[in-house]
């Protein structure tokens, strides 16, 4: 199948490259979609890898993405403020919901670039930033999205393509809530004046570039 075949292209290219930071036309069928017009095929995608100012930085210079916005997942509580992720007690993850074009760009290419920019061996922490909303996770639409997530993290395990097992999450997608409004396009507003863009978001994406550059709205 055309989508087992994306899958094992995605581990080739997992473990062509070492990782960043320290898969398939049955994917049409997610009910997510939105039809936009003809020649749009608009689908929905939640994932978290740490901090979600990194993961818009990253996932918004992708061809095919129509749109990303950050904000919180998989938690208890309506409506959480970033104070109230940030303590922990509210469950919710950092997390970004992409907005993309499936004609340009599939899920498990998605998933290619979500594995490659983060680590996803590491339970609740990426780099500096330790608690579980920095946990690793998909959030997946419906069932489509439930078995691609799992077969990539399987044949990943199998291949060895990291030192440790994934520990990435695949869990239904209940709801998301937007971030404030200061949290969005965070990089882009703020490459030069916060420390934090400077030394952590601006080499993971040198390096993303590098390893995605056919992927990239502006190369």
């Amino acid at each position: 199948m055309r989508k087992l075949s994306s899958i094992k292209q995605t581990i080739l290219v997992l473990v062509s490259f070492s990782v960043l930071n320290s898969c398939a036309q049955n994917e049409n069928r997610i009910t997510t979609k939105v039809k936009m017009n003809n020649t749009e095929n608009i689908e929905v995608a939640t994932l978290a890898s740490g901090c979600f100012w990194c993961g818009e930085a990253v996932f918004q210079r992708l061809k095919g993405v129509e749109k990303i916005e950050s904000g919180y997942s998989g938690g208890k509580i309506a409506n959480p403020t970033y104070r109230e992720v940030c303590s922990g007690l509210t469950e919710h993850a950092e997390c970004f919901q992409i907005t993309f074009n499936a004609n340009e760009i599939s899920f498990t290419e998605l998933l290619q670039v979500f594995f490659k920019t983060h680590d996803p061996t590491t339970l609740n922490r990426q780099g500096n930033d330790v608690g579980t909303q920095y946990r690793s996770a998909i959030f997946y639409h419906n069932n489509v999205q439930k078995e691609i997530a799992e077969d990539v993290i399987k044949q990943l395990d199998a291949s060895g393509a990291f030192n440790s097992k994934i520990v990435t999450e695949v869990v239904p997608f209940t709801k998301f809530y937007k971030a404030e409004d200061y949290h969005q396009n965070y990089f882009n507003d703020n490459k030069n004046s916060n420390p934090y863009c400077t030394f952590v978001i601006v080499p993971k994406l040198e390096k993303f570039e590098k390893v995605f550059k056919d992927k990239l709205k502006n190369p």
